[in-house]
């Protein structure tokens, strides 16, 4: 069975979910076009997911993919938060922002019973996990309602064990992709490897099919990956400006400047290594500290100073998630620029928009 066939799509092409950056109207324009659209969950609450499900349902009858986070809610450290706050008191001095600013309010949770249940109700055709999956008592639920499930492998152990948990696909991570390592075994981030090595390595050892995520970005991306192997790919950065994404105005700035040329992974937004555009934030504070509060803690105490920068129509304290690569965006629509990928595919002619 094709991946196109798996997933019940036209394109073996998927939309990389991308929280805090777009909602339903991308989603919805990249399955209409004939690939699979996906609308992260991870920072939405229940109501807004059926919000958000009901408007790309009112746009296309063509499957979507619903994305959840699997972190562990980390344990409170007092002693953490407060250095990691003094840390950061001169930035806020900067800003004029007050330290009691910062929000204890945890703005990512995991897959849980409520979100099963939720999905349970919507009933997407396809759901994808980061951080590796749900907890066997929420798994094996899952497993039973019959939608297709796909999972974030950055070595080839995690794909093993995706594999062995009994996912449909599995979505290669290269080094090079934007956004959260979606690393799960472990933390050193010297296991990571570039997309072009970790693909075919997967595709040698597994039998379900893999997707290839990370530094594709054009057409000639999509037809590498597809000749080592790849069932299908994923893309995320080359997304971010178009009309319908809804990058900010500060982050659509730096990916069509010359600072996009430059990005890191870094821990200090969220507590997690994420890889986005270096910025003044990144400069300070990491890329990687040791002392960032635990994920996604660490993003409460940024909040505030984004807020405030941004106001002044600075990214210095923004995350500016993007990949390696961000030649391939452009500011065109979603569906031209699904179509344009197509052609890595060998598509002739855009799909039917039905």
């Amino acid at each position: 069975m094709s991946l196109s066939q798996l997933l019940g799509t036209e394109l073996p092409l998927l939309q990389a979910p991308m929280a805090g950056v777009q909602g339903s109207r991308l989603a919805a324009a990249v399955s209409k076009a004939g690939a699979l659209g996906a609308l992260p969950c991870a920072m939405l609450g229940v109501e807004r997911i059926r919000e958000e499900v009901t408007a790309i349902r009112a746009q296309t009858a063509h499957p979507f993919n619903l994305n959840f986070f699997c972190h562990q809610p980390p344990a409170e450290d007092a002693a953490r938060e407060a250095a990691w706050r003094q840390r950061l008191a001169p930035d806020y001095a900067r800003l004029g922002v007050s330290l009691d600013a910062a929000s204890s309010a945890t703005s990512r949770r995991p897959f849980d019973a409520q979100m099963l249940a939720l999905v349970g109700e919507l009933r997407p055709a396809v759901v994808s996990f980061h951080f590796g999956l749900p907890e066997a008592d929420l798994w094996q639920p899952l497993r039973a309602l019959g939608i297709r499930v796909l999972a974030s492998a950055t070595t080839l152990e995690e794909g093993r064990w995706l594999q062995q948990q009994g996912v449909d696909a599995v979505i290669a991570q290269g080094w090079e992709a934007g956004g959260h390592r979606g690393m799960f075994l472990g933390d050193d981030l010297g296991t990571q490897m570039g997309t072009f090595a970790l693909l075919p390595q997967l595709v040698h050892a597994l039998r379900v099919p893999v997707i290839a995520a990370g530094g594709i970005a054009d057409a000639d991306g999509v037809a590498a990956a597809m000749r080592l192997g790849a069932a299908g790919v994923q893309v995320g950065t080359a997304y971010l400006l178009c009309p319908e994404a809804d990058t900010s105005a500060v982050h659509r700035g730096a990916l069509q400047g010359a600072q996009a040329a430059e990005t890191a992974v870094t821990n200090v937004f969220t507590g997690r290594p994420a890889r986005g555009i270096v910025n003044h934030a990144m400069r300070a504070w990491g890329p990687i500290n040791p002392d960032a509060p635990a994920f996604p803690l660490a993003a409460q105490f940024v909040a505030p100073l984004r807020k405030a920068a941004e106001a002044q129509g600075s990214s210095d304290y923004s995350p500016l998630w993007a990949g390696q690569n961000t030649s391939g965006c452009r500011e065109t629509s979603a569906a031209e620029l699904t179509w344009a990928l197509a052609q890595g595919l060998g598509s002739q002619e855009p799909p039917c928009l039905v």
